[in-house]
C-alpha cells in the first residue's frame, strides 16, 4: 500500500505585533490606523478622557451609564432607529467605562465602513442620552448589583479592591456603582458627564482593518471629524497607592459548598522594565493546565478545577507611573479551603528558595510567543491591545518589544520577577466562603491577621 508523503513544515515566516500608523484631525482627534489586508471586519475602538476618577463625589456609575446611553440614539435617531441602522449596516456598537478611560467599540464590515463610522460619530456627537432610557439603565445597573452579591468571584473583587486601596481612591470602589451611588443618577448627571469629559481634543481613536482603496483621512474627516467640542488638556491621575500588609478576609457566605479565592496586592505595572519577566514567570506560576499551582492543587491535590495567576494594570500616566493588581484566583470545596491555602504558600516559598526550571521557562516562552500570530489574527484583538497602549500610555512599538524580550529572557530574569511579585508575607487573601467552617482552620495557618464580614 502507498501512502500520500506525509507533509512536511514549512520555513517559519518572521512575524511581529503590527506597528501603527498616527495621523491627527483637524478637529484634535488623535488616530491610530493599521492597514491589515484581508480582514474584511473593521475594528474601531474610541478612548475618551472620562476615567472613573473623574466622576462627582456620590455619582459613581455615571460613567457606565454613560457608556451604556450612547447606544440609546442621537439628536436625529431614537434609540430603536440607532439599533436599525447599525444592523442595516451590519455593525455592533459598545461601550464600557473603566478606571483609565471610557471606550466606545465598533466593529463594521469594511463595505460600510463609512455609515458606521458615520453613526459612530453622531452617538458621540450628539448622545440623546432620553430621560426614559437614563431610567431604564439606572434600573438595570441596580439589577445586576443584586446578582453581583450573588456571584462569590465578583463578591471576591469587591472586597479585594476595597481592602487594598483607601476608600478615598476611586480604585476601592465598585467600577459601575454602588446601588446607594447609581439611585442619585438622573439624565441631568450622565448629561454634565458628557459635556464634561467627551470631546475629541482628548480622544483617541484605533482603526484596524482592511482599508485597502480607503482615503481614511477624508473618511474621518467627513465622519468623524464632524465632532466638534471645546480644546482641553488630558486629565492627570494620581499615583496607586496600596495597603498589602498579609491579612485575611473571609466574606461570610453561610452554607456555601465552596471557597472563593482571590490573593492579591500592586506592584510593577507594563511601564516597568520587569514587566516581560513578571509576566513570564507569572505564567509558569499560574497562567495554563501545567502550571504549579494548578498541577499541585488541580492535578495532585484534587482541591479544585482550576487556578490562574494574572497580573492586571490598574491605571497610569505619561511619566510612567503607574501599578498593577497581581492575584491569584480560583476555587475550592469547603473543605479544602485551609489545606489549600497552605499549599499555595508553600509553593510560593519553594519557588523563592528554588527558582523556576528551565523547561518551565521554555515551555511558556514557546507557548507566549509561538501563539501570538494567532492571538493577534483578527483586527479586533490587534486595535484592543493598541487601544490598551494608548490608555497606559505606551509607545506604538510595546507591544512587539514584549516579545522580543519574552524570547531573550533567562529562568533566572522570570524566577526574580514571579518572586518578586508574589512575596508570602505581602499578599491579602479574600475568601468568600461558610466562615463558621473555615474560619479557624485559616488562622491556624499563620498567613495573617483574620477579620470576618458580612
Amino acid at each position: 500500500m502507498t501512502f500520500h508523503p506525509q507533509p512536511q513544515p514549512g520555513t517559519p515566516t518572521p512575524w511581529a505585533f503590527p506597528a501603527p500608523q498616527r495621523l491627527t484631525l483637524a478637529n484634535g482627534l488623535t488616530v491610530l490606523h493599521c492597514d491589515r489586508p484581508g480582514q474584511q471586519l473593521v475594528a474601531v475602538e474610541v478612548l475618551l478622557d472620562a476615567p472613573l476618577a473623574a466622576e462627582p463625589p456620590g455619582l459613581d456609575g455615571v460613567a457606565t451609564l454613560l457608556a451604556r446611553a450612547f447606544n440609546e440614539g442621537t439628536d436625529t435617531l431614537t434609540a430603536e432607529e440607532f439599533a436599525a441602522e447599525l444592523e442595516r449596516a451590519g455593525a455592533t456598537m459598545d461601550a464600557h467605562a473603566d478606571h483609565p478611560c471610557l471606550r466606545v467599540v465598533l466593529d463594521v464590515p469594511a463595505s460600510r465602513l463609512e455609515r458606521g463610522l458615520t453613526l459612530l460619530a453622531d452617538a458621540l456627537r450628539a448622545p440623546a442620552l432620553p430621560a426614559d432610557e437614563i431610567e431604564r439603565l439606572v434600573a438595570n445597573r441596580l439589577d445586576e448589583i443584586v446578582h453581583e452579591q450573588a456571584n462569590p468571584a465578583r463578591r471576591a473583587a469587591k472586597a479585594l479592591y476595597a481592602e487594598l486601596f483607601d476608600a478615598a481612591d476611586r480604585l476601592s470602589r465598585p467600577r459601575a456603582g454602588s446601588a446607594e451611588t447609581v439611585r442619585g443618577i438622573d439624565r441631568a448627571a450622565v448629561q454634565a458627564f458628557y459635556a464634561a469629559h467627551v470631546r475629541p481634543s482628548t480622544a483617541t481613536l484605533v482603526i484596524v482593518g482592511d482599508l485597502t482603496g480607503v482615503d481614511l483621512p477624508a473618511l474621518l474627516e467627513s465622519t468623524l471629524g464632524r465632532w466638534t467640542g471645546e480644546k482641553a488638556e488630558p486629565g492627570t491621575t494620581t499615583p496607586v497607592t496600596a495597603d498589602d500588609r498579609g491579612r485575611v478576609v473571609i466574606v461570610d457566605r453561610p452554607g456555601s459548598v465552596q471557597t472563593q479565592v482571590l490573593i492579591g496586592r500592586i506592584g510593577p505595572d507594563r511601564h516597568d522594565p520587569s514587566w516581560a519577566a513578571q509576566i513570564l514567570g507569572t505564567y509558569c506560576l499560574g497562567g495554563t493546565l501545567t502550571s504549579r499551582l494548578d498541577r499541585v492543587l488541580r492535578e495532585e491535590k484534587g482541591y479544585t478545577y482550576g487556578v490562574r495567576a494574572f497580573a492586571q494594570p490598574l491605571r497610569s500616566d505619561a511619566q510612567g507611573t503607574g501599578r498593577a493588581l497581581l492575584a491569584i484566583s480560583g476555587s475550592v470545596d469547603t473543605a479544602s479551603t485551609a489545606p489549600a491555602l497552605a499549599d499555595t504558600w508553600t509553593i510560593l516559598r519553594t519557588l523563592a528558595a528554588e527558582g523556576l526550571t528551565d523547561s518551565e521557562r521554555e515551555e511558556a516562552v514557546q507557548f507566549m510567543v509561538g501563539v501570538a500570530p494567532l492571538k493577534y489574527e483578527t483586527a479586533g484583538s490587534v486595535a484592543g491591545t493598541l487601544a490598551d497602549q494608548v490608555e497606559q500610555q505606551l509607545p506604538d512599538d510595546f507591544q512587539a518589544k514584549v516579545y522580543q524580550q519574552l524570547a531573550a529572557l533567562s529562568t533566572e530574569e522570570a524566577t526574580t520577577a514571579v518572586v518578586a511579585a508574589f512575596p508570602p508575607e505581602r499578599l491579602v487573601t479574600v475568601l468568600v466562603g461558610d466562615a463558621s467552617v473555615i474560619a479557624e482552620d485559616v488562622k491556624a495557618l499563620g498567613i495573617g491577621e483574620v477579620t470576618v464580614v458580612s
